[in-house]
């Protein structure tokens, strides 16, 4: 028995101070909520990870997260052991498959692994890893379709107020018009030395993606995330070819296939890895090696607290996305300044989720026929 040995998983549920519906090209969030997994050590060592989860699928996650604990447990790893893990139940999962929410399990477990074994070394998961950089340039998301005008214009210039260059828009509407408009409106009101990007969240088809690259090709935008169904790998393709603009995606993949197939076709610009859906640490650091390869930037999806260290580490990083969405909860949100992110000096990834949002989340074990099967409850 070593002090590394992982003891104990413990979950729990917060909500975002700043939770409210909103919508994009091809989904309507109704809530802005997160799971955290809290994993402790035999030495009494705490690492923390946490998944955005919105509001869906709240029993099927939380089956995911304790199948997991259960396996961990039971087989009595040290925190480092992170590949281990991963392979092990990646073997576990062949049977319904490993993609999905057991990935999201996995990756979760991942982070606070990785967390509490930098806690372990009393370093942050930056210098453990080996830093390129200590600044990392961070962009300001939002840009719902469900804004009004009012509200999407007010967004982008408290971006630019506290210091931001680069903000990104959602587009998708069933008007390319209404997308033009918007996107002008946005131009109009931060001006030119702004970057604007765009992100149909995959809600267009070939036609209308390049028809809207044209219609707002006097605006100046920086890059399109997302324009097509993501597997629509020759649909990437032929936008590329007819367009000067550039394209990033990656933020639905769970391994790098859809890079591959992209890079085969010359078809991707930027890479968009989501820690959360990948597998956590080492998945990340593996594709953004083969980006590297490639020569294409990394640019990750959303988890701003984990990528920034990330990116940090890694040669061929672009930036990080960022929003608010965590940081009334958490003790220590990441500093921000000049358009600029700084990786957190304190221990493993250097914060914490505050416990008065979190609330636990526990197996309750129910009997049917006679049958033990399990449910699940939160606890407050």
């Amino acid at each position: 028995m070593t002090g590394t040995r992982i003891r104990d998983i413990r979950f729990f549920r917060a909500t975002s101070a700043t939770s409210r519906p909103i919508s994009d090209a091809t989904h309507d969030i109704s809530e802005i909520a997160f799971y955290v997994m809290e994993l402790e050590t035999v030495a009494g060592v705490i690492g923390q990870g946490y998944l955005l989860a919105f509001h869906y699928s709240p029993q099927a996650i939380c089956g995911a997260l304790h199948d997991l604990r259960r396996f961990i447990l039971d087989r009595e790893y040290d925190v480092h052991q992170t590949r281990d893990v991963q392979n092990d139940y990646e073997r576990e999962s062949e049977y319904f498959g490993i993609s999905g929410l057991q990935r999201w399990a996995l990756a979760i477990a991942n982070v606070a692994m990785w967390d509490a074994w930098a806690r372990h070394l009393g370093q942050p998961i930056w210098k453990v890893l080996g830093s390129h950089s200590r600044k990392v340039p961070v962009y300001g998301s939002g840009g719902w379709l469900s804004y009004s005008d009012d509200e999407l214009i007010d967004e982008v210039l408290d971006y630019k107020g506290r210091g931001f260059t680069a903000v990104k828009i959602k587009v998708g509407s069933p008007e390319i018009e209404r997308d033009v408009e918007r996107l002008r409106r946005v131009r109009e009101a931060v001006g030119s030395g702004l970057k604007i990007m765009m992100d149909a969240n995959q809600g267009m088809d070939v036609p209308s993606a390049i028809a809207l690259i044209h219609r707002a090709a006097d605006l100046d935008i920086h890059w399109f995330e997302e324009p097509i169904p993501r597997d629509d790998f020759d649909g990437y393709a032929a936008i590329h070819s007819k367009t000067r603009i550039s394209l990033a995606m990656g933020e639905r993949e769970y391994d790098t296939v859809a890079l591959r197939e992209l890079l085969r076709r010359g078809a991707i610009d930027l890479w968009q890895p989501d820690i959360i859906r990948l597998g956590g640490v080492d998945a990340w650091r593996d594709s953004a090696a083969l980006a590297a390869a490639h020569r294409i930037p990394v640019l990750p999806h959303y988890y701003k607290d984990y990528d920034v260290p990330l990116l940090a580490t890694v040669s061929n990083g672009f930036g990080a996305e960022s929003f608010d969405w965590i940081d009334a909860i958490i003790d220590e949100p990441m500093p921000i300044e000049g358009g600029f992110a700084t990786p957190r000096t304190g221990d493993g990834w250097g914060f914490r989720f505050l416990s008065e949002f979190l609330h636990e989340v526990v197996e309750i074990p129910v009997v049917s026929d006679g049958i033990g099967v399990s449910a699940i409850g939160t606890s407050a």
